[in-house]
């Protein structure tokens, strides 16, 4: 295996990689990690955060970045359970609606104008907690879940896992498909690796990226309402910084922030070491939660540089 042969290897499954590494060390080290109670409990915790970090993973192959999932995210869980009272229907389709348009009006933007998306999806993240400030009185409602179907949604479960599992692995799967597998996954790349490129071979650029931003819009509603339903209710206060948790995630998992190269396998990798990582620290028992994020960040600073390098080992190689 030539350097360039192991430079894309370390970047494609990287996180696969740790990630097998962490749970021999929590095994060995600690108990109550290796039991099925615990495995459940990171699997069913980390469906939310990878239904929305699918999304992103689109969003930063093509060149981009989603600074308001987090907000999409709160605003969804609050629409569902407002809704919950008109019905199972209306539960669901009105924070996809709602997060898909601010998606839709987004990718709109980004697509047309040519603003840098750090600075469209910022202003997003603050409309759209303005939003749902506005929709929960300052954050002073907590609408409940009044559904008792929507709430099965959220919280039955199948052999231990809840429903939100099955139906993250069935996103998963849809979006390694549509990325790897078709024309507008490889519009998606095109567009990331070269945008100019792309425009001159004929590739869609203004309608591939608006479908990017519309997706990271949907799914983050969509996790959005599944957690609401999970908790029977659309607590105000989540979803903050949860943009920066969703990034790392995607870049842990190999996707490069420069856009052109990554996968949705990656990114379930990168999201499952996060909630790894934060059980060992639960596991260990003296440490704060907070250490997690001190963690996921020196992951993130240590994968970026470590991308840096195995991109210029693949030139040389």
């Amino acid at each position: 295996m030539n350097r360039e042969q192991l430079g894309r290897l370390l970047q494609h499954h990287g996180a696969m990689m740790v990630l097998g590494v962490l749970v021999v060390v929590g095994t060995l080290g600690f108990d109550s990690f290796a039991t099925a109670d615990n495995a459940a409990s990171i699997v069913v915790s980390s469906s939310f955060l990878a239904v929305v970090a699918i999304g992103m993973t689109f969003v930063i192959v093509s060149g981009g970045i989603d600074l308001s999932v987090g907000s999409l995210f709160v605003l969804g869980g609050v629409l569902a359970a407002f809704g919950s009272r008109y019905g199972f229907a209306v539960a669901l389709l009105l924070p996809l609606a709602v997060c898909g348009l601010a998606g839709l009006v987004q990718g709109l933007i980004i697509a047309r104008t040519g603003l840098a998306p750090f600075i469209v999806t910022l202003a997003g993240l603050l409309g759209v907690r303005g939003l749902m400030l506005a929709i929960s009185h300052e954050g002073a409602t907590t609408y409940l879940v009044k559904n008792p179907a929507f709430a099965a949604l959220g919280q039955g479960e199948i052999f231990g896992l809840t429903y939100p599992v099955y139906l993250t692995v069935i996103l998963a799967l849809a979006a390694m498909v549509l990325l790897q597998r078709t024309g507008f996954g490889q519009n998606v790349y095109a567009i990331g690796g070269n945008e100019q490129a792309a425009a001159l071979m004929g590739v869609p650029v203004v309608r591939t990226k608006v479908y990017v931003y519309l997706m990271s819009g949907l799914l983050a509603g969509l996790a959005g309402a599944l957690n609401a339903a999970r908790l029977s209710s659309g607590v105000t206060i989540l979803g903050i910084g949860m943009e920066l948790d969703v990034i790392a995630a995607v870049v842990i998992g190999g996707t490069l922030l420069t856009g052109g190269a990554g996968g949705v396998t990656g990114t379930v990798a990168g999201v499952l070491l996060l909630g790894v990582i934060q059980s060992l620290i639960n596991q260990v028992g003296n440490l704060t939660s907070s250490l997690q994020q001190v963690v996921s960040g020196a992951f993130l600073a240590l994968v970026v540089v470590a991308q840096r390098l195995l991109s210029k080992a693949q030139r040389i190689g």
